[in-house]
């Protein structure tokens, strides 16, 4: 992989084609004195790539090229598949993807391509032939990313409802097998012939929930497909570049660990919120995406999007960035393993659909507020760039993540109020309110070196994923398994057994029965006497050798177990038969880091983050006041900041959206 995938470094994105070329040299000029290292070109510039069928225009794009070169400036290329030109989508109209209802996603937006076209297939790798052979060998070029934010389209084209009917036969060989794993003898749904099986027109929720299930896996894998066809060219063409994908918008549907296998790295666009209302909530969710970032490939990432203003367009406008905003997010993403953060974009476009999603410099050409906030940026990662690099964050505690059991309770959500994404926040923000750093990753990964596993409704649960978290809890560690867990098989068929399934034996309980509540509240009181709400769902456990630790204080289960904990091989495995409030969750983490001697900063005020970024010499201790608020932070001794140069005391002062570095001892 290129030498400069992992250099920590500030970049911005820069549309060459909407400005007139008069303007490029002094934009440039003014990047390299800021301290920029790399730009994104080209994202959605294929009608001025290739202007009619085989016409190609790239004269424009080497110039802004020779350009950055010139002032040892990195560039990254994208593919420009997201965006088809007009005479592609008038010539192929099969280019276009169709909607269940048999409407058709014109151009005019963005994102207009089915990924199973044959024709974009073949023009988009006409085209990325010819980029990655014009820039294979020019010094300035250094990666790719793919195309422009995947996300699951949901085509109902011909080409679709075929390739799904292959992928069916494929998967189960014969209509006699379809039948049953899809369960297809209700409702009359059994299948006769092949020519039956296609894609779910009409769009209804209602209808066969592991048909929609695998309809979902069969998107995944034809995005994977699409991808691996411009991968294919990328790197025969360009074996010295990294390839990348910049993921958006958390929770996606998208298959995230499927569609990142392939590429040497993934990226993600990070917009935090900036309404003030947001800010009790806004950089917690932040945290939790740049962990699941991270997560894809367990390794660090890059940003290729980072809020540089307000954002608008096609909703209004938010609030502006708040001093400090920009640089603390950028700080953030860092912190949590971001090698690169790249800005969106250097200037606000004065044309065209993205005219009031702000960038660094507004339209009037003219360096404000905002543009001195991220030179200030620049300068401060820059100073730190050979310090950081080759450092990651290395956690003890794993929140597991599936988009399967994501796509499943979208398809049949089990009770209002209850959102999968939403509960892994909720777990997730206990921890970083603690200060326990913790990775997300794909829910069949090793858990090797982790102490803490949190596993939120395993809702689908195979043979081999109840015995990783089994295996886990045997050699010491800690689980936490949550309600409508080991409901369904993967197939998405329920089980025939008492739940919480093939979970049964490593937590002790049986559900004798639930409540789906919604967002109504119960009480819980744990042993102690106190009360803690809860919400959504609640089972009614009976004890099956584990010990009840938390009980429900209403209702006519009143009395009845609602958490439990039970000792299984030389680690304990909890069962949370509801979803809790922060206050207990908080107390669970807590108590179980200390039994672990996990590294840890409780009592971190509102808004304040603590993140670890460690390598083989040394680590860096980062503190971040992502509030309007400013706050102060015990520590637990005093540090050398490497951000401003000077010792800092155990009691550390932080004006709003204020951020420091400190050195530490390399960590074990």
């Amino acid at each position: 992989m290129n030498k400069f995938a992992n250099q920590v470094q500030i970049g911005v994105v820069y549309y060459p084609e909407h400005w007139d070329p008069s303007l490029w040299e002094e934009d440039v000029q003014l990047m390299k004195v800021t301290g920029v290292r790399v730009v994104r070109l080209a994202e959605f510039a294929w009608s001025r790539m290739e202007s009619t069928p085989g016409v190609y225009h790239f004269e424009w794009l080497d110039q802004a090229i020779d350009l950055f070169h010139k002032y040892d400036i990195r560039v990254v290329l994208c593919t420009p598949t997201n965006t088809p030109p007009r005479w592609l989508t008038e010539l192929r109209p099969d280019v276009l993807p169709r909607n269940a209802d048999g409407t058709i996603t014109y151009p005019g937006v963005r994102g207009h391509r089915c990924y199973n076209s044959e024709s974009l297939r073949v023009y988009g790798s006409r085209i990325i032939e010819e980029m990655t052979q014009r820039y294979a060998h020019h010094p300035a070029v250094i990666g790719w990313q793919t195309d422009n934010e995947y996300w699951v389209i949901d085509c109902h084209c011909d080409a679709c409802d075929n390739k799904f009917q292959e992928w069916v036969k494929r998967k189960y060989g014969t209509l006699e097998v379809v039948n049953r794993e899809w369960g297809t003898v209700v409702w009359s749904g059994e299948y006769s012939d092949w020519s039956q099986v296609g894609v779910p027109y009409g769009g209804s929720r209602h209808q066969n929930p592991s048909y929609l299930l695998d309809f979902a896996r069969f998107q995944w894998d034809s995005i994977e497909e699409f991808q691996r066809g411009q991968l294919d060219i990328i790197r025969r063409n360009c074996p010295s570049h990294f390839v990348t994908h910049n993921f958006h918008t958390y929770p996606q549907r998208l298959n995230l660990y499927q569609i990142g296998a392939d590429l040497d790295f993934v990226s993600f666009d990070y917009y935090p919120n900036t309404a003030p209302d947001k800010q009790s909530t806004g950089p917690y969710s932040g945290a939790l995406a740049l962990d699941v970032t991270r997560g894809i490939k367990r390794r660090n990432f890059w940003i290729m999007e980072q809020l540089s203003g307000s954002p608008g367009c096609w909703f209004p406008t938010w609030r502006a960035p708040y001093p400090g905003f920009i640089r603390a997010f950028s700080w953030q993403a860092i912190a949590k393993g971001a090698d690169t953060v790249v800005h969106f974009r250097w200037r606000t476009a004065a044309t065209g659909a993205e005219q009031f999603w702000h960038g660094l410099i507004d339209p009037s050409n003219v360096p404000g507020r905002r543009f001195s906030e991220f030179a200030e940026l620049c300068g401060e990662v820059n100073a730190l760039s050979g310090k950081l690099q080759g450092t990651a964050p290395k956690h003890e505690a794993a929140i597991l993540l599936s988009h399967e059991q994501l796509e499943a309770l979208c398809i049949q959500p089990q009770v209002e109020g209850m959102d999968y994404y939403e509960n892994v926040k909720d777990y997730h923000r206990a921890l970083t309110k603690l200060g326990i750093g913790c990775d997300v990753i794909e829910w069949t990964q090793p858990l090797d070196g982790y102490k803490i596993v949190v596993a939120p409704s395993f809702y689908l649960l195979s043979e081999e994923a109840a015995a990783s978290l089994e295996r886990f809890a045997e050699a010491g560690g800690t689980v936490i398994v949550t309600s409508r867990s080991g409901v369904k098989h993967m197939n998405n068929q329920a089980v025939m057994l008492p739940l919480p399934g093939l979970l049964a034996e490593c937590t002790g309980v049986r559900v004798e029965e639930y409540d789906p509540i919604g967002q109504d509240k119960h009480r819980v009181v744990n042993s102690e006497g106190r009360s803690f709400t809860c919400s959504q769902w609640c089972d009614i456990l009976s004890l099956q050798g584990a010990e009840a630790i938390a009980w429900y204080d209403e209702d006519f289960y009143s009395g009845v177990p609602a958490v439990t904990v039970n000792s299984f091989g030389g680690g304990r495995v909890y069962y949370l038969g509801t979803h809790l409030e922060e206050a207990y969750l908080q107390e669970l983490f807590e108590k179980e880091a200390k039994a672990h001697g996990m590294l840890m900063f409780p009592d971190l005020p509102e808004g304040v983050q603590i993140v670890v970024r460690s390598g083989k010499s040394a680590a860096y201790l980062f503190v971040l006041n992502l509030s309007r608020q400013p706050r102060q932070v015990i520590l637990p001794a005093s540090y050398h900041s490497v951000l401003y140069g000077k010792r800092r005391q155990e009691t550390l002062s932080l004006e709003p959206y204020g951020v420091d570095v400190m050195e530490l001892p390399a960590l074990p």
